[in-house]
């Protein structure tokens, strides 16, 4: 006999998995923990299956099965809080939460617009952005942190449904008194650059991604610094630390150094980065999450 679960529990649920933490859960959710614990509880007997896994002092995690009823949850949550607005016929607007997963670097360049798009569209929903390198983004889509992610072609399995939204290309940047400089606009060889000082965009798959370039044209860089972030790398570069390569460019020249970059073309034919819109594997997107896509596609113009 299967027994009921009611949608409260099936909240309760979703946000535990989030916070991957009881205590944290029921703060946010403002009930005791007992009574979350309760509901927990409860849902996995509904279900007939663990749906975490109780890790000693490092909190919770889903199981298999937890991932999947997450996925399925998201579904039928939504249609729950369009109820309301399908019986009173007043057009059914988007409420809810949608979590979508963002590359770090493309953050600065992408969120803010595709926030403010969003928002102005649908009010109703609380558009919030999880931040991180590509294997946490990779992560968290498996583990339904997140239900979309823009992120690049970098360290992707075959297996997720993924949208290409731009190719963009890789450049060389060199502080502003650096001999190239004089000549922005002339392609260099990155043959010419193997005996200086690299600065290396040190991210999980976006190194092997940039150290890849250099090992097609033949050569190996000087490695002087590894940076985790866009804006670090860009600011060594501009105090003359060293060049560096990367694919993003802001719409000015300046660092939080203070001084600026140059931006060089590349005169090797090297493969480009995809900015992607992907989603986990074996999911159906919701409705907000249809819609952040609608969003995306004209913000890189690529709308109908």
């Amino acid at each position: 006999m299967t027994r009921s679960f009611t949608l409260v529990q099936l909240r309760y649920f979703c946000t535990v998995a989030e916070l991957e933490n009881m205590t944290e859960a029921a703060v946010a959710l403002k009930v005791t923990q007992s009574t979350l614990s309760s509901a927990i509880s409860q849902l996995e007997n509904a279900m007939e299956v663990q749906l975490f896994t109780r890790l000693h002092r490092r909190g919770l995690r889903l199981t298999p099965a937890g991932r999947r009823l997450l996925r399925s949850s998201l579904l039928l949550l939504e249609e729950a809080d369009r109820l309301p607005e399908t019986a009173r016929e007043d057009g059914g607007a988007l409420v809810g939460e949608l979590s979508v997963g963002m590359f770090a670097p493309l953050a600065p360049f992408r969120a803010p617009a595709v926030l403010e798009e969003f928002e102005r569209e649908h009010p109703g929903v609380h558009l919030s952005f999880l931040e991180g390198d590509q294997e946490f983004l990779r992560r968290a889509l498996r583990d339904g942190k997140c239900e979309l992610a823009l992120m690049y072609d970098l360290g992707l399995g075959a297996e997720l449904p993924r949208r290409t939204l731009q190719q963009v290309p890789p450049h060389v940047i060199v502080a502003a008194d650096h001999p190239l400089a004089a000549e922005p606009e002339k392609p260099v060889s990155l043959r010419a650059l193997a005996d200086e000082p690299f600065i290396l965009l040190d991210l999980p798959h976006t190194r092997e991604y940039y150290l890849s370039l250099f090992k097609m044209c033949g050569i190996a860089p000087m490695i002087r610094h590894r940076a985790s972030g866009y804006e670090t790398v860009r600011s060594f570069v501009s105090r003359g630390h060293g060049y560096s390569v990367l694919n993003q460019r802001l719409h000015h020249d300046l660092t939080y150094a203070g001084s600026p970059v140059v931006r060089i073309p590349i005169a090797e034919r090297l493969p480009q980065i995809e900015v992607l819109l992907v989603r986990a594997a074996g999911t159906r997107p919701t409705l907000k999450a249809q819609a952040f896509e609608e969003v995306c596609l004209r913000i890189f113009g690529l709308a109908r």
